[in-house]
């Protein structure tokens, strides 16, 4: 590998952490760990690591020249092999001298077995942060390897919170009581209700044509490139399916037969892997019946997209599924993170959307409940499963619809997404 090329990287991630204008995500690193961000693409990783070398140098602990931070999706060294990754400290001490800079080193997952080279900066004492777009960083062979040396977390797209940030719209104490304030977080959750919460999306004209380059990327190269499919009209045909499935528990069997009645050939393992190669790329999630078997739980689910952006691009008046994908985008960054699921749907004849158990929390996604037979239904639902498990909060959430009920010693909070979002 060219030291030189290693060398003008290094200065030009530098010019962009000088120059590089970023709306504060509240993210806390400490100091003294290390960190792997791992999520969707465009979620906004890279500018997390470099939220956190600005700050760090704005407070005075380091210099600009502490920091080594490099992107390995740069074609200069996308196919760097793991035995050189020790030239970029070389590069770094050839330009800097004898520091001992804090890494960052972006979409390291390109990189055959990058594992074993963080391993051995984390043993010698570097402070190391690394990024990847695929969830086979979480994999119990490499979190073997890294050996607990490394704090996960998830990034996902912009909360509804942080994109108000964004649009400069700060909720002061006692918002909720401000006419102006309301009406406007009503105006901007039109925009964030159908387009979500990639930040490079919120001042385009228009909006869907990104969001849909940014699906085709994620489908074409982490997923069809990645693991050389070559029948790519079938999980084409699957990804749409799992956006008209969005609300429906759906079978493996069933997906498969959905694939095969458009006059494609699959075979039900090769279903299995499609859907795992999606959850890989953080294109989707899925949530399994708490009340289900374990060999059921694998096989049915309920499946989202991570941002209700990508699963809109899909849908002709989807306003029910964006509805409930945004509840279920909401609940997993809340409960969803662990590795063991915390979140379930319900359904053993009646059916709750979201449940958790350890919470005692049930959430009904319902975009108007003014029709009785919806209301009823719903009702029913919660006042039912608490017979079944007792619950301590129950919820009804809903387009722009709030009140309280109470029913068979239930209380029901009915509350509209965007508050729901906020609370």
């Amino acid at each position: 590998m060219d030291k030189q090329v290693i060398k003008r990287i290094i200065a030009e991630r530098h010019q962009e952490i000088r120059e590089r204008r970023l709306v504060e995500r509240p993210q806390l690193f400490e100091h003294k760990m290390n960190y792997a961000l791992v999520g969707i693409r465009r979620a906004g990783k890279s500018c997390l690591m470099i939220q956190d070398m600005q700050q760090r140098i704005a407070t005075g602990e380091i210099a600009i020249e502490d920091c080594l931070y490099i992107n390995f999706e740069d074609e200069r060294i996308r196919y760097m092999p793991s035995t050189e990754l020790g030239f970029i400290l070389d590069c770094h001490a050839e330009m800097f001298g004898d520091r001992k800079p804090l890494i960052y080193l972006d979409e390291i997952q390109v990189i055959e077995g990058w594992e074993q080279f963080v391993r051995r900066l984390a043993d010698q004492q570097y402070r190391v942060m690394v990024t990847g777009s695929n969830a086979k960083m979480l994999s119990s062979e490499i979190a073997s390897t890294l050996g607990g040396r490394f704090v996960i977390r998830e990034i996902w797209p912009f909360s509804f919170r942080e994109y108000l940030a964004y649009r400069g719209l700060a909720l002061e104490k006692n918002w909720q009581y401000d006419a102006t304030t309301l009406h406007e977080i009503a105006r901007r959750m039109e925009e964030y209700f159908y387009f979500g919460g990639f930040a490079e999306a919120f001042d385009l004209v228009d909006k869907r044509e990104w969001i849909n380059s940014l699906y085709q990327k994620i489908l074409m190269g982490d997923t069809i490139a990645r693991h050389s499919i070559r029948n790519t009209r079938s999980i084409r045909l699957l990804a749409k399916k799992l956006a008209d499935s969005v609300m429906q528990p759906t079978a493996l069997s069933r997906l498969q037969n959905i694939i095969k009645s458009s006059g494609e050939k699959i075979g039900l393992d090769t279903v299995k892997d499609y859907l795992q190669y999606f959850e890989e790329s953080y294109l989707t999630f899925s949530l399994p019946n708490f009340v289900s078997p374990i060999t059921d739980q694998e096989t049915i689910k309920k499946r989202y997209y991570a941002d209700n952006g990508l699963l809109n691009i899909f849908l002709f008046n989807g306003e029910t599924k964006l509805l409930e994908n945004l509840c279920a985008i909401h609940l997993m960054k809340q409960f969803g993170n662990t590795d063991e699921p915390h979140l379930f749907y319900y359904n053993r004849n009646i059916e709750v959307d979201f449940y958790v158990p350890e919470a005692g929390v049930a959430v009904q996604a319902s975009y108007d409940i003014n029709d009785d037979e919806t209301r009823r239904r719903e009702i029913s639902a919660l006042v039912s499963l608490n017979k079944v498990f007792p619950l301590k909060k129950a919820i009804i959430v809903t387009r722009d619809h709030e009140e309280q009920i109470e029913e068979l010693g239930l209380t029901i909070e009915v509350v509209p997404i965007w508050k729901w979002l906020l609370d």
